[in-house]
């Protein structure tokens, strides 16, 4: 892809992602330097996704594209280039993709922003990549909610009982913030579900919620994690501490404990891990993130910076740590990195990163929720007003979908259809090949 020198602005800043990081960042950038600057993002989707809604989708209370903005329409003002970046030159400083039919491009950069985000981290555990899915796009999102109307709809016509156990046991593996929502939302949809499939009758729908750690969220105050696995274990949900899968099977899992659980249904939500692109970039890491230090420069590579997941970035109010791989932090360093970038570019000053959480939020469906927002505890109605009031405010576009979305549902049942778009073979656990 050629390019002339002579349509270029003065400097060229080039955004490899647009997640939570990226996004901001190319929106503050434009809004400091875009008159002067050619401002470049790189992303393998045309849209930015906002994960925290991603299991009301797999639960069917949100339509998938109601938690999508378009980047072509948010990002009018910057050259948005549709491909998955595969080469970084630090010496050259190009960057080159490959795009979505095939086609190579390759750009020069005067700054470069790395903001690849992360995929799905996996254990070293038989049967996982083959067996299991996993929980960090949309199609995923969208992958699972129709896994899990099949199963019971299929379940409902099975003559055979352990079929029918197989198919109504559902394993989720981490009870982290995506594992306890996934099976929040799961269950409630499954409850909703066998109502209408009089095949289902006195049939037991197993979820199992497994984690090694000593209890659910234990990343959180211990508070809201007791309110969180109150109102699973008040619905059934069998919450598993200290327990985990041992190996994965084909129509069953194998317990740490030694038991055997039939099951058609795997999700893995046990963490995630930076990019398999920061592995091919000859650039130091830390603990599997690209090593950045306070204002998120890159060391000993002039002009590039990163944050987001993909970045360790120095947790200043815990001397020695690192921050989280949270969208609050996301959001945040890809604000400050754009005004650091433009401090380089002599626009500004440029300020070290540090940011106090304001709390954490975690929608348990209906009207159960647990946070702490500005660290006061709340639980129900008043904690899931607060959660969804705050997705509302942080969302950067249909807003008023996403409200009718919930206002609709919360009057009458969604409707239990699956469109069956998404096949499983095209959202493999496999970091090697992260999905959209």
């Amino acid at each position: 892809m050629a390019e002339s020198r002579k349509e270029r602005k003065e400097q060229r800043v080039v955004i490899v992602g647009a997640g939570f990081a990226g996004f901001n960042a190319a929106r503050e950038l434009s809004r400091l330097i875009g008159a002067t600057t050619e401002i470049v993002v790189i992303n393998s989707t045309d849209y930015f996704l906002y994960l925290p809604l991603m299991p009301q989708v797999s639960g069917g209370l949100l339509e998938p594209a109601h938690i999508l903005v378009s980047l072509a329409e948010r990002l009018r003002k910057m050259r948005f280039v549709l491909g998955t970046v595969d080469h970084i030159d630090p010496k050259q400083k190009t960057v080159s993709w490959t795009g979505p039919e095939g086609a190579a491009g390759q750009l020069g950069y005067d700054r470069l922003i790395l903001t690849v985000g992360s995929v799905n981290k996996l254990l070293p555990i038989p049967g996982i990549a083959d067996y299991a899915h996993g929980f960090r796009s949309i199609n995923e999102a969208m992958y699972l909610h129709d896994h899990i109307l099949r199963q019971l709809e299929l379940a409902a016509v099975a003559a055979d009982p352990a079929e029918r156990a197989a198919r109504c046991t559902f394993v989720v593996v981490g009870a982290g913030y995506t594992g306890t929502e996934v099976t929040a939302h799961g269950q409630r949809l499954t409850t909703r579900l066998a109502r209408v499939l009089p095949g289902l009758a006195g049939q037991e729908i197993r979820w199992m919620l497994l984690d090694l750690a000593p209890r659910v969220l234990a990343e959180l105050d211990p508070r809201l994690s007791k309110t969180a696995e109150r109102v699973l274990r008040r619905r059934g949900v069998e919450v598993l501490t200290g327990e985990s899968v041992a190996e994965a099977l084909d129509g069953s899992v194998q317990l740490t404990t030694g038991d055997k659980v039939l099951t058609r249904s795997l999700i893995w939500c046990v963490g995630v891990r930076a990019d398999p692109l920061v592995d091919g970039v000859d650039l130091a890491t830390n603990r599997g993130r690209l090593e950045v230090d306070e204002t998120m420069a890159v060391p000993g590579a002039p002009g590039i910076y990163a944050c987001g997941d993909c970045a360790a970035v120095p947790d200043l109010t815990r001397p020695g740590e690192i921050c989280g791989m949270t969208a609050q932090h996301a959001q945040r360093q890809g604000r400050l990195v754009a005004r650091n970038v433009a401090a380089s570019l002599g626009k500004g000053t440029a300020r070290p990163y540090e940011h106090r959480d304001l709390g954490f939020l975690v929608d348990l469906g209906g009207l159960a929720a647990a946070a702490n927002p500005l660290h006061i505890p709340l639980s129900g109605p008043a904690a899931s007003a607060v959660t969804r009031g705050y997705h509302l405010t942080a969302m950067s576009g249909n807003r008023m979908r996403v409200l009718t979305d919930w206002t609709l549902n919360g009057i009458t049942p969604p409707e239990p259809t699956a469109l069956a778009a998404i096949r499983a073979d095209s959202v493999p656990l496999d970091v090697n090949k992260p999905q959209a």
